[in-house]
């Protein structure tokens, strides 16, 4: 009951803060064009604290949201975000959790509600990192990691925080996969296991909570230039590059573009898919 009345209040300060913006989240014609426009709503991130995760977090309270920023281990990371949001103007919520364990992330969740309420988005980017290497000579243990950390994850962030979005009938759920599902390349074993196997179960999902309106979205990077990658002046791959048919690289903002969008109102009436943003070099077959 306490989650329902939550993710009520959650919902009412969204309207309100759709209302106060005027022309509310569609703000097509006249000078400004579309944008995104999240106010009054609040966001989950697991991998918060990460490379790509920093970004999808900032992307999303710029556009109006609050976020609950999720971390392992980086503690530190995930403390100077949520202090970046607070000079926003947004409310940074750090949390804890180890995503492999159902007990940690049912009370991460009841965390968040005390303190922003129900998330009305959640972005599942989280994911263990290991070395990949050949089937024969990868290590038994990293299959199962990526199983706990891709599948059991998204099962245990869509049972922890998706019935309080079916209750109030609406919700954004946005995972992210990776191109690698598409190619299964060499060495790639584990990780595109892991995340062809939580493919599978985010678009059983999509299709059992459509009816409450709520969407399940799955955004597949490439190989992604992040902060990392800049530091370390590693953003040219010219190998890699050149079976791109964009020839370049993505960058991180460019993935929490399309995180962004399918969190809000101009994706209501996409659900259940796996979005490439890999400059073309997976092409989903129809």
């Amino acid at each position: 009951m306490h989650l329902k009345i939550e993710f009520a209040l959650t919902r009412v300060r969204q309207w309100l803060g759709a209302l106060s913006r005027s022309s509310g989240r569609y703000r097509g014609g006249g000078t400004g064009g579309l944008g995104i426009d999240l106010s009054g709503q609040i966001a989950v991130v697991t991998g918060g604290s990460g490379e790509l995760g920093r970004v999808i977090v900032r992307t999303l309270a710029r556009c109006g949201a609050d976020v609950a920023i999720h971390y392992h281990e980086n503690w530190r990371q995930a403390e100077a975000l949520a202090k970046e949001l607070d000079e926003m103007g947004r409310h940074g919520l750090v949390v804890q959790a180890d995503v492999t364990d159902f007990g940690a992330i049912v009370r991460m969740r009841d965390e968040i509600v005390a303190s922003l309420g129900a998330p009305t988005i959640v972005v599942n980017n989280a994911v263990i990192q290991y070395q990949w290497t050949s089937v024969l000579a990868q290590d038994v243990e990293d299959y199962e990691s990526q199983f706990r950390s891709c599948v059991m994850h998204n099962v245990f962030m869509a049972k922890a925080f998706v019935p309080a979005m079916v209750e109030a009938r609406y919700g954004r759920v946005i995972a992210i996969n990776t191109e690698c599902a598409m190619q299964n390349a060499p060495t790639q074993s584990a990780y595109v296991a892991g995340k062809r196997g939580m493919d599978g179960v985010l678009r059983v999902l999509a299709k059992e909570v459509g009816p409450y309106n709520v969407t399940v979205n799955q955004v597949a990077p490439g190989w992604t230039i992040t902060e990392q990658a800049r530091r370390q002046g590693t953003q040219r791959q010219a190998d890699y590059e050149a079976a791109v048919p964009l020839r370049r690289r993505g960058e991180d903002q460019e993935i929490a573009n399309v995180v962004a969008f399918l969190a809000s109102d101009l994706a209501s009436y996409i659900t259940g898919a796996y979005v490439p943003v890999c400059g073309g070099n997976v092409m989903p077959a129809i």
